[in-house]
């Protein structure tokens, strides 16, 4: 049987050298290691008083997508900047040359609801501390962070810990 890692496959030197890039493209494009992965991260929240997922664009829209549909729960596309055709609210990140920003539909999220968010990869946690501030923004309350993937020595946890969000992985890897 074999463990959520050994789906992923690592590409030195991408997206420059020194990096090892975990691609999960090669979990998704496998029908077990998809479904181990989805139902993995269903099962970290089943029973939780969840009332919305959301998904950080691109690859957290896959995962969060199909969350949302075993929870049975709405989801909400947390978007890069333009993306979205109605009125959002934005949030300026850094990257590691400059800044981005990501969005969401100022309707997307009722006053109050219980959010989870999912992505593929937390590694600093820039990206998806923005995703919590913005939902924090539009009245919701984030209750867990869920990745596939997180890089621990690159502070991703501390930063969504620091705003008293639980967050979960289904594996790590060591290094950036």
């Amino acid at each position: 049987m074999k463990n959520i890692e050994d789906y992923i496959r690592t590409i030195p030197d991408y997206p420059k050298p020194g990096i090892l890039f975990r691609d999960v493209t090669t979990l998704f494009s496998d029908a077990k290691g998809f479904r181990k992965a989805v139902d993995a991260l269903v099962q970290l929240h089943v029973g939780e008083e969840i009332d919305l997922v959301a998904g950080i664009e691109a690859r957290g829209f896959i995962l969060g997508g199909a969350v949302a549909h075993q929870l049975g729960k709405g989801f909400v596309p947390v978007r890069k900047k333009g993306k979205l055709p109605r009125e959002t609210f934005g949030q300026e990140y850094q990257l590691e040359y400059g800044t981005d920003v990501v969005e969401i539909h100022t309707d997307a999220i009722s006053k109050g609801a219980n959010v989870l968010l999912i992505d593929d990869l937390i590694a600093t946690g820039g990206t998806a501390e923005a995703a919590v501030k913005l939902i924090s923004r539009a009245g919701g309350n984030v209750l867990a962070a869920s990745f596939v993937i997180e890089l621990p020595d690159l502070g991703g946890r501390q930063r969504l810990e620091a705003y008293d969000i639980e967050v979960l992985s289904l594996c790590s890897f060591a290094g950036d």
